[in-house]
């Protein structure tokens, strides 16, 4: 029998598609299928699972009249496809990226229109209480299209599941949040908020298997920053400001997610425009990158992208060309080869494996 993964696809339906897919991936061969789509749901854009596998949630990129977005809760079936379990508003317009913490006991939401946070419970069987907080940003940066007001793009729970971080581009600061879970809240430690270069604008985030970096891409300076980060205090360092971009490029620069690898050694990264994923080496001891290249994503606006469980594919989603598409990656060198293997599905935005 052919082993497979189970991964979910969440998407814009205002770019032609039905919902969230449930679709495999041989762990073999990447060879990619549809098993099921759950529709109803407008623009389910990112998407997160439970540590258990049971449940998975969802932003709607939307606003109602009331301006405020929803975050929705799904079982997940035995044959992959999702019922819905119920839905909370988040708040605030257009919620862009939520987490799940270690303990099954609290989802955390990004709204990007407006920069806020908002925390809710989770129940035993996976359904969502109402907000227990709610925290709005305050600020701006140099770039008066994109970085008007606060924009809170990502929030990343460490490893401990101690804090989160929550990366705005609008401020070009990343905050970080002690989890109080006693106190159903979160509780800003403003000693510890990283500014970023002006105009950098953060968007994603990723943390070191090790816990002793973290990486931060920036989209609107299409760079990532290497800090070194303290796992007890929580603190970050700047280390390293690097470009995602080849030497020469005068197109358009916009950055989009960021991965390292399951075994630390390099550093993934998308680039919208340049349509690309951009290849780092990861030093061990100093945490620093070194580029190793780029690989074309074969398609438009590489949204997002995913790493497979076994850490031998990378699953790039190309947004305006409404395709995923299946890359091997080399166990020594880091690099990408496209494996011939892909899957048309309009609007990909976020890419999440089962555990």
């Amino acid at each position: 029998m052919v082993a497979k993964d189970t991964f979910f696809v969440g998407t814009y339906t205002r770019l032609g598609a039905s919902g969230i897919y449930t679709c495999q991936m041989e762990d073999e061969t990447g060879r990619l299928e549809e098993i099921a789509v759950a529709e109803g749901l407008e623009d389910p854009s990112f998407l997160t699972i439970d540590p258990t596998g049971e449940h998975l949630y969802a932003v709607t990129e939307t606003a109602d009249s009331a301006g405020e977005g929803t975050v929705c809760s799904f079982a997940i079936e035995i044959d992959g496809s999702l019922t819905l379990l119920n839905q909370q508003s988040t708040g605030g317009a257009d919620p862009c990226h939520l987490v799940v913490d270690a303990t099954d006991s609290y989802v955390l939401v990004t709204n990007y229109i407006g920069g806020s946070v908002c925390m809710l419970p989770i129940s035993p069987d996976g359904r969502l209480g109402e907000r227990c907080d709610f925290i709005q940003h305050c600020g701006s940066s140099v770039n008066a299209d994109r970085q008007e007001q606060a924009h809170a793009h990502s929030v990343t729970i460490d490893l401990s599941n101690s804090r989160a971080y929550v990366c705005d581009l609008g401020m070009d600061k990343i905050l970080i949040y002690r989890i109080n879970a006693e106190g159903q809240c979160l509780d800003l430690e403003s000693e510890l908020t990283v500014e970023a270069d002006p105009g950098q604008g953060p968007r994603h985030f990723d943390i070191h298997p090790s816990g002793k970096y973290c990486y931060v891409i920036n989209e609107l300076g299409a760079t990532v920053a290497a800090y070194s980060r303290d796992s007890e205090s929580g603190k970050m360092l700047g280390k390293q400001l690097i470009s995602t971009l080849p030497d020469g490029w005068d197109g358009p620069k916009s950055t989009a997610d960021i991965h390292v690898s399951r075994d630390g050694r390099f550093l993934y990264g998308s680039n919208r425009g340049h349509d690309s994923i951009a290849i780092f080496a990861i030093d061990a001891l100093t945490g620093e990158l070194s580029p190793m290249g780029h690989t074309s994503t074969r398609g438009k606006t590489p949204r997002n992208f995913a790493l497979s469980p076994n850490n031998k594919f990378l699953i790039a989603a190309n947004q305006d060309s409404g395709t995923l598409m299946v890359f091997a990656v080399a166990e020594d060198s880091g690099q990408l080869e496209f494996t011939g293997h892909q899957l048309e599905l309009p609007g990909p935005v976020c890419i999440q494996f089962a555990p």
